[in-house]
């Protein structure tokens, strides 16, 4: 749906199984459409898209894009944003540190990349600016044990921003790639973020006249679990010239992680995704960990007067209950900022995939979750002046 500024609000139908085209477009039959009647009848509704690459290569058979595109117009829909972070399987399966597989090191995400800046091009309606979100690089672990991914990593991001360049041009579409920083990836912090775009434009000459065609992904669960100040962090990739490609609204655990604590979080250990964890005392991040059990499993190291932040996304709406915090101080941080910088992002996907893994307490089911987490969000941007009043 639109807001105010411009802004385009969707939720990310990466909660959804669905690795086909068929498997993904039936979720949007069943799922999608019930929650656009309860939150936004009669009116234009934004869908955020998840493809993956098998999905991605069938929607591009010119039948089914046609067939799609006079779905969206039949119901009045309209895709602005599609998630390229997984490649592959996402739900049902182990994905753990796999999610990153293949890299920006690898010839097959370079070219699903572009596969997906090819379909938002013809999905995006025009007027409205066309965004895909895409992985931080790489895995630290990925890079540290090949370190010749680096080269490779610039060269792919140079010909995906080239492509997108290409793309916008043929089109007439404003389409841009927005990197997303998360907890022990090649870049994890709004630092290192900006970091890796100078290191990227310092590789390539041509770099710096392709920014507005990548940026950020900002995803607020991420970078709260990095104990950032949203402020401080959305000013830093503004100051470094960065397009904000994205809003990612999401929300992580927190925990004091005394013998109670921990025995509760054993309840969000799981085998699919990769939850990590970063450590803080006063503030300042002491420890990350690759995953929740790691955590769990280095008792002397972290006294109890610390922190801990989870990734693992929790629902906007809902408090996951004593003795856990959540981190929508950040994401509301961040809406702050952006209504003191109005034009500053166009694109809001809310983004809580982990509806299979919750616990039970915290799951209601998907269409209620999903409408309460637009109630949530549209009363934080009313508050703010980004949204109509109801």
């Amino acid at each position: 749906m639109k807001l105010r500024h411009g802004i385009h609000l969707a939720y990310c139908t990466n909660v959804h199984r669905g690795e086909t085209w068929a498997e993904t477009f039936g979720t949007l039959e069943k799922f999608t459409l019930p929650v656009r009647q309860r939150v936004a009848p009669g009116q234009p509704y934004a869908i955020g898209l998840r493809l993956g690459a098998r999905a991605a290569a069938e929607l591009s058979a010119p039948a089914e894009l046609v067939k799609f595109q006079r779905w969206l117009e039949f119901h009045d829909c309209y895709v602005f944003t599609i998630n390229g972070f997984p490649y592959g399987s996402f739900h049902g399966t182990r994905v753990k540190e796999q999610v990153y597989a293949p890299d920006w090191s690898t010839p097959e995400r370079l070219e699903y990349t572009n596969r997906l800046v090819d379909l938002i091009a013809r999905l995006v309606p025009a007027g409205v600016a066309g965004s895909v979100s895409t992985v931080p690089g790489s895995f630290k672990e990925f890079v540290a044990r090949e370190p010749a991914r680096r080269q490779a990593i610039f060269a792919n991001v140079s010909a995906a921003a080239r492509h997108v360049e290409k793309v916008s041009a043929l089109t007439g579409r404003d389409l841009h790639l927005g990197f997303e920083p998360e907890p022990l990836c090649y870049f994890e912090t709004s630092a290192e973020t900006v970091a890796f775009f100078g290191d990227w434009m310092a590789s390539d000459p041509g770099a710096a006249d392709l920014r507005r065609y990548v940026g950020v992904n900002y995803d607020c669960c991420h970078l709260a679990i990095e104990f950032e100040s949203p402020g401080e962090a959305l000013d830093r990739i503004a100051a470094a010239g960065l397009r904000l490609s994205k809003l990612h609204l999401s929300s992580a655990l927190r925990v004091k992680p005394d013998a109670a604590a921990r025995q509760a979080l054993q309840q969000f250990v799981e085998p699919t995704y990769l939850h990590q964890v970063v450590a803080a005392r006063g503030g300042v991040v002491r420890h990350r960990y690759t995953d929740l059990p790691e955590a769990l499993a280095d008792t002397p190291a972290n006294p109890p007067d610390d922190e801990w932040r989870v990734h693992f996304h929790v629902p906007l709406h809902a408090q996951p209950g004593a003795p856990f915090g959540e981190t929508r101080d950040h994401l509301l941080g961040a809406l702050d900022w952006i209504a003191a910088h109005p034009g500053s992002c166009e694109h809001f996907e809310m983004e809580t995939y982990t509806w299979e893994v919750l616990p039970a307490a915290l799951r209601s089911g998907i269409e209620d979750q999903l409408v309460g987490e637009y109630d949530w969000t549209l009363a934080a941007c009313r508050a703010r002046g980004l949204a109509d009043p109801a």
